[in-house]
């Protein structure tokens, strides 16, 4: 049975984050030749209400075919941002009507926002003590409001187990892309990702907020050395083998990387190496040496403390649950 996503439509929502579950869980497929395996996820959009209008932040609404009950029928709920949050924004509190709604989610449901809806998640007591982010011009008061919850502002996203918060916008496709691969690995993602016409990988830890997201014109930039470094992560790159593809000097790439990309190009390559790793254990036989050796890490030892950092796994026990468990999410 396909994974059930549930999306709770709140009046004054923003249509972009309400279509973004739809668009990457609700065209998620098999792995299998031609997509005919069929679809892994089943995505609902429900109510706090009987079916009806919803209210958006633009002008028109949308119907949305399913009320509350759908709530208890979800293995994740979704949230989305909205604008009409009422005194869940203004003093961190549920209304009446999206307690009782809340209240149907079973225990053990995957809790999961966009946006300003962890307004919604901690307000409902989902994030007391946990660490979690939202819209980076959001982040003051959330926190203010929420002193209980650990806010990170600077992130795209946190993944906290069973609860799940992002940024605004874009970032929401960013944490369902990670469900995505976390639920059944990069062949998967990346090619829901292809589809969608999105980066198929941004970590959640990259800033929100890049200085130079986008150059200004006859600007240089840091792409070349980018595309260069990912055609051969499997050999050493030094930082000045990068800065030379750019011919800048090693102090203005690195300065210029951290504000195109938001991180610096060390903490880019270990990123794109571990990405290449965990393709390789999930889609290979490869022996550990080997993705070490073709990931870029060089020995077991260093693939394994990489691993370990950024999964929380070794990589024998990263291919071992990946492979029992992929395909098999209910």
């Amino acid at each position: 049975m396909p994974h059930r996503v549930v999306v709770l439509a709140l009046d004054g929502l923003l249509p972009f984050e309400l279509g973004i579950p739809q668009r990457i869980f609700g065209r998620t497929l098999r792995a299998d030749p031609g997509g005919r395996g069929g679809k892994l996820y089943d995505v609902v959009t429900c109510s706090v209400r009987p079916p009806g209008p919803v209210r958006t932040d633009a002008d028109f609404s949308v119907l949305v075919e399913h009320g509350p009950e759908a709530l208890a029928t979800a293995d994740t709920v979704v949230v989305p941002a909205s604008y009409e949050l009422g005194p869940v924004f203004e003093e961190g509190r549920l209304t009446d009507e999206l307690a009782a709604a809340l209240a149907l989610v079973r225990p053990g449901t995957r809790m999961v926002s966009i946006c300003t809806g962890s307004y919604v998640l901690a307000a409902a007591g989902y994030l007391d003590g946990r660490p979690a982010t939202t819209h980076w011009s959001s982040a003051d008061h959330f926190q203010r409001t929420f002193p209980q919850v650990r806010v990170d502002p600077d992130v795209l996203f946190i993944d906290d187990g069973d609860v799940l918060t992002s940024a605004g916008v874009a970032a929401g496709i960013d944490l369902c892309l990670h469900l995505v691969r976390r639920d059944h690995g990069t062949a998967v993602a990346n090619e829901i990702a292809r589809r969608t016409v999105v980066p198929p990988h941004r970590d959640g830890g990259q800033a929100q907020y890049i200085h130079r997201p986008v150059p200004e014109p006859q600007f240089a930039t840091t792409t070349a050395a980018r595309a260069w470094a990912l055609a051969r992560l499997d050999r050493p790159i030094l930082l000045r083998d990068m800065a030379e593809q750019e011919a800048m000097s090693v102090r203005t790439f690195t300065r210029r990387f951290r504000e195109e990309v938001g991180i610096s190009p060390g903490q880019w390559l270990t990123q794109q190496r571990v990405e290449r790793a965990r393709h390789l254990l999930e889609s290979t036989d490869l022996s550990i040496d080997q993705v070490a050796r073709d990931a870029g890490f060089g020995t077991p030892t260093s693939l394994r403390q990489h691993l370990q950092a950024a999964l929380g796994v070794p990589p024998t026990v990263y291919r071992r649950t990946f492979r029992s468990t992929a395909g098999t999410l209910s």
